[in-house]
Order: C-alpha cells, then structure tokens, then sequence
C-alpha cells in the first residue's frame, strides 16, 4: 500500500490490563478499524497466542512483558515506571515504522504528560482517554489517604490533561472536571462507556419472566476495595431476613483483589446457598446472565469519586432492561433515571429493602425493564458513542466523513464492567 493509499493510524496505549480485556478500548478499536482507520494497542502482555484484537479484522496487539502488579505506594510506583519504559519504546517503535499518525492514551495512570510533549514535538495528536478520576479513586479505596500523595495524583491529572490535543470524558462530571484543570471546554468530548447492540441479544427477557428458577440478583464487575461488594453479600444476609432464603439468589460476576475475602464472608455468614459466585465472564455469559436477572445492585457507596462517576457495569444492566437498585448519587441518575430505585447511604439494611420492594412488584420492575431499554437505546448505547468518537478523530487527523457500519461484537474478552 503506498503512502497515498496508507489508512490513517492510531496506537493506543493502556497500562492497567491487557488489551483484550479493556471493553473500552475494544470497543474503540472496533470503531476505528470500521470507520477505515489502523488501529495498534500497546498494553500489558495477556493472551500470549494473541497477535490481532479479537472480534477485530486486523487491529494489532503490540504488548510488553509484566514483571508485578502493584498492591502498595511504592510497587505501584515500580509497575508504573516499568510500564512506562516498555509504552514508551513500542509507542516510538510505531511511529518510526509510519503506524501511528496519532497517539491515545488511557489512564490510570496519569503519568505519560512527559511522553505527551515528545509525540505532540513531533506534530502528532496527543488524545487522552480519561477513564479514572485518579486522585478520587486514591481517596476511596480506604485508609488514611497521604496528603503528598493526594496533592501529586492532582497535579500528574493536571499535566495529563492540558498536555492533551484532545480529550475524552466518560460523563459530563468528567468533562467538567477537564474544564476546571483548565482545559478549553471545546477539546473536550463526552464518549460514554457501554455496550454496542450487537453485544446484546436480540430478544431480552422481561425483568423477571424467569420461570425455570429463582429470582437473581445480580452484581457484576470488579471486586476492589473500592466497589463495596461486601455490601452486597450482606445485603444478601438482611434480605433473608426480608423473605427467607428460597426464591432468589444473588450472583456476583467479577473477580479483583477482594474476591477471596468476599468469599470468606459468604461462608462465615452461612451464605452460600444464597450467594454464588461466578468469576470473570466474557462477553456472550455476560449476556446471558444480565437477561436472566430480576434485579441489579450498584452498591458503591457515596464517595466524591462514584458522585462523578459513570460505571460501566450499570450501562450494562439498562441495556437488558433490568432494575437497578443504587446509591442516589449525581451520575448515576442522570444514567439511569427512572430505571433505578435509589436508597440514601448504601447501608445493606438499604439495599436489601429496596431489592425486596422490586422482587415483590412486577409491574414496578416492568415499567424501569423498558425505562432502561429507551434510555439505552436512545442515549447511551455504544452506537451514539462511535459517533462522537470517530469524529474527533476525523477532525485531528484531517480525514473525510464516513458512515460508521454497526458495530460488531466483541468476542472472547473478559468482562470489567467497572470502567467510570
């Protein structure tokens, strides 16, 4: 293919997992790869046999080699630092060989502002996808936050943000948060997270039309300090006390650095026939199982950083039209609106009446079924996205407007539907 006829190309750059597991990012790579673009992605090494995205027809997996993971101030500093290295050396690799006319990176972390100035030197586009609210997501996991170690997680989003040709906000809270860090409000693109149509199977069950089983309550996404999954094995031990233990179960999809211990609480509560656990699923048993389900639970509690937050996970739970039962918090809302019953604190006494209230009500649970179908298909879906998405891009790379075919579906990556 000569210079003339060259797609235009994008290298992705993402630090925090393997590309294949970034639904994210797929989802982007999609986009790109349908609206004529190349698409490279420079991520943490996973599948070794992988050397294209799957679900994609030619985006390339350039990965590097992991050494750890980081669990404290001082190893995530070193996995940061090693990450560094290696996304700096494929980044440059690509646009030397001519495969990256322009860059984005996703955080966290927010620390490639140095590399930011080197690619934009060179005259290429910097994009910054900002996933994660860094310094909020710091605060929340617990403890007792170190004040240095706030003030620099701040000024690293700063830098990482006006270092940007571009950005792309997960909400509107995110864009206002770009805005104060005196970003020109202009650069700055709402791109929400969430599912393509194509991810999703034709027909959906009505909440709760289940007839070969129990009630399911479901939880899906990470299990982190910070997500509050505890909450909702115990809001499990309090709806036993609401309507006993046959019924319902509560299913809780995901994995991350709690898992054991949630499961060590299951047990030591006498949970387990009520709550099963599934780990990670991929795309299609994601699927299958939100179509089942009677009911959602978002059990993040009322912190500052799930205030300003989208998760992905509860874009997946509108898309099959299933209730949601959350915390009243600022984005939440303005995503789910009358598809979600809220409560007040994110207490498991909460969460358990108001999951009862809907188990208890089937014409409540039909009315949010098909509130959260509209608000998905009218509004959030990946499809309303792509568009914004893909036009940026057009307008940084200075290419012609095309119609974006639908999306296709990813296939064989793992599911973290806990993306803000």
């Amino acid at each position: 293919m000569g210079s003339k006829d060259r797609r235009p190309s994008v290298a992705i750059l993402v630090a925090n997992l393997p590309a294949e597991k970034d639904r994210r990012v797929i989802r982007e790579c999609l986009s790109l790869e349908a609206a004529g673009f190349d698409v490279t992605v420079i991520a943490p090494r996973g599948d070794r046999s992988l050397r294209i995205l799957p679900g994609s027809e030619r985006t390339r997996l350039r990965p590097y080699p992991v050494l750890l993971y980081g669990s404290g101030f001082v190893s995530f500093a070193a996995e940061f630092l090693w990450s560094f290295f290696w996304i700096t050396v494929r980044v440059l690799g690509e646009i030397v060989r001519g495969r990256a006319q322009a860059v984005q990176v996703c955080n966290p972390p927010d620390v490639y502002f140095p590399l930011a100035l080197l690619v934009r030197a060179l005259g290429k586009p910097w994009v910054f996808d900002h996933h994660d609210l860094s310094p909020e997501v710091y605060i929340s996991r617990g403890g007792d936050p170190n004040p240095l170690v706030s003030k620099l997680l701040v000024a690293f989003e700063w830098l990482t943000l006006r270092t940007a040709t571009a950005v792309f906000a997960t909400n509107e809270s995110f864009k206002d948060n770009a805005v104060r860090r005196g970003v020109d409000a202009a650069k700055v693109t709402v791109v929400r997270n969430g599912p393509a149509h194509a991810e999703i199977a034709a027909k959906a069950t009505v909440a709760g039309a289940r007839a070969d089983g129990p009630h399911r309550v479901v939880y899906l996404g990470v299990f982190g300090p910070q997500d509050n999954v505890e909450g909702a094995v115990l809001a499990a031990e309090e709806l036993i006390g609401l309507r006993g233990r046959t019924g319902w179960k509560m299913v809780l999809a995901g994995d991350g650095e709690t898992a054991a211990s949630l499961r060590e609480l299951a047990e030591a509560r006498g949970l387990t026939d009520v709550v099963e656990f599934t780990g990670w699923l991929n795309g299609p048993e994601v699927d299958a199982l939100l179509r089942d389900a009677t009911v959602a639970i978002q059990p993040d509690l009322p912190t500052r950083m799930n205030q300003l937050s989208t998760m992905a996970k509860t874009v997946e739970y509108l898309g099959r039209g299933v209730p949601v039962v959350a915390v009243d918090l600022i984005e939440t809302r303005a995503s789910v609106g009358e598809a979600g019953l809220y409560v007040k604190n994110g207490e498991p006494a909460e969460f358990a009446e108001a999951i009862n209230t809907l188990l208890d009500d089937p014409a409540l649970r039909e009315h949010m079924h098909q509130v959260g179908k509209e608000r998905f298909r009218d509004f959030l879906s990946w499809e309303h996205q792509a568009e914004k998405y893909i036009a940026v891009w057009r307008k940084l790379l200075k290419t012609p407007p095309v119609s974006i075919p639908a999306q296709r579906q990813p296939v064989g990556e793992t599911t973290r539907a806990d993306v803000p």
